[in-house]
């Protein structure tokens, strides 16, 4: 694997790939990021990953500075998955003078779920993506493809409408969610839970399957569905931000008969955990 620091670099070192398949991370890897790049790697001519933590979707109370950094770990992770090229760049190569110019989302997508309760967060995502596949793909001649996970479903969302918007000749490949043995959607933030918490989390999963199963058997009372979710949440200690069923399209409450998505947010502790399952 060769890794590239500077944008430089990274074109240097893609300068002679048609069809490159990309993925990029905060790092602190795990299982669900390799799979993404196993992914990736069927995709295209080269595999390549980026490593940056990006402070513009961070809010001033979240976590930038005590997010974890394992490099050495995630480097060896990459390797073996197959990447071929990892860019990890530093803040002052990617954003050499403020960022003045930014993406930001239609409210409608943008503003609601995380966005209503991360205010900003889909901006700072879509400002550093855009500027990711700027620099892995000016060199591509053919394919471009980029692959995130479902188990972030509104950014995939979001993602998926930028490039459309923009006409951006990539590809946006889905990702499964990747699960513990005991269906614990895997999260760089798992490694916050303590050993009761850990054992606790996977409640979050188990509530999204109990409405999935709610609205497979043809229950119409969404709010119901909802509402006892959220209050069997609470009733063990979490606090949920969102237990809700929305419409996969474009994440806007349910009319008609159309495929469906069960997203929850809720914090456990001090640690905020999201997760997911398509209806």
């Amino acid at each position: 694997m060769q890794i590239a620091h500077t944008i430089a670099e990274l074109r240097h070192l893609l300068r002679h790939s048609l069809h490159p398949a990309f993925v990029p991370t905060m790092g602190n890897l795990h299982d669900g990021h390799m799979a993404l790049v196993r992914q990736a790697s069927a995709l295209g001519d080269v595999t390549v990953a980026s490593i940056f933590v990006n402070r513009l979707q961070f809010l001033p109370h979240e976590d930038f500075d005590t997010y974890p950094r394992t490099w050495e770990s995630d480097c060896a992770k990459l390797a073996a998955a197959g990447c071929d090229v990892l860019f990890a760049p530093n803040e002052k190569e990617l954003y050499p003078e403020p960022q003045l110019y930014k993406v930001h989302p239609p409210a409608e997508l943008g503003d609601i779920l995380e966005g209503h309760f991360r205010p900003g967060f889909f901006v700072g995502v879509s400002t550093v993506v855009m500027k990711l596949f700027a620099c892995v793909f000016s060199e591509a001649q053919g394919r471009r493809a980029a692959v995130f996970g479902k188990k972030d479903y509104q950014q995939l969302m979001v993602i998926r409408h930028m490039v459309q918007q923009f006409a951006l000749p990539i590809e946006i490949v889905a990702g499964e969610t990747q699960r513990a043995p005991d269906g614990l959607a895997l999260s760089s933030r798992n490694g916050y839970l303590s050993d009761t918490e850990r054992a606790e989390a996977v409640q979050l999963s188990l509530a999204l399957k109990a409405m999935a199963a709610a609205l497979k058997t043809g229950d119409k009372d969404i709010a119901a569905i909802e509402t006892q979710a959220t209050a069997m949440l609470s009733r063990r200690g979490w606090t949920p931000d969102y237990l809700t069923v929305r419409r996969r399209s474009d994440l806007q409450a349910p009319v008609g008969e159309e495929p469906l998505v069960v997203l929850g947010a809720a914090r456990l502790g001090n640690t905020r955990l999201i997760d997911n399952i398509e209806v």
